[in-house]
């Protein structure tokens, strides 16, 4: 699941998971740049203008010790 962080001036209010992105009325999984969506952050609603949403995808990367 990809996650987000809120950035208002240059404190972080929000760091969580995008509960989900629309076009139109289509759940989708990306957008391209320049096109318009609407986007739901789990647990957080308090958006305002100036806002700055940064997505963010984290993984887990498992290594094997040899010997």
């Amino acid at each position: 699941a990809f996650q987000a962080r809120v950035l208002r001036e240059e404190d972080q209010v929000f760091s969580g998971k995008v509960a989900s992105l629309k076009r139109f009325k289509d759940d989708v999984k990306e957008v391209e740049a320049g096109l318009e969506c609407g986007i739901s952050l789990e647990g957080f609603d308090r958006i305002q203008p100036g806002d700055v949403i940064e997505f963010f995808e984290t993984e887990q990367i498992l290594r094997k010790i040899t010997t």
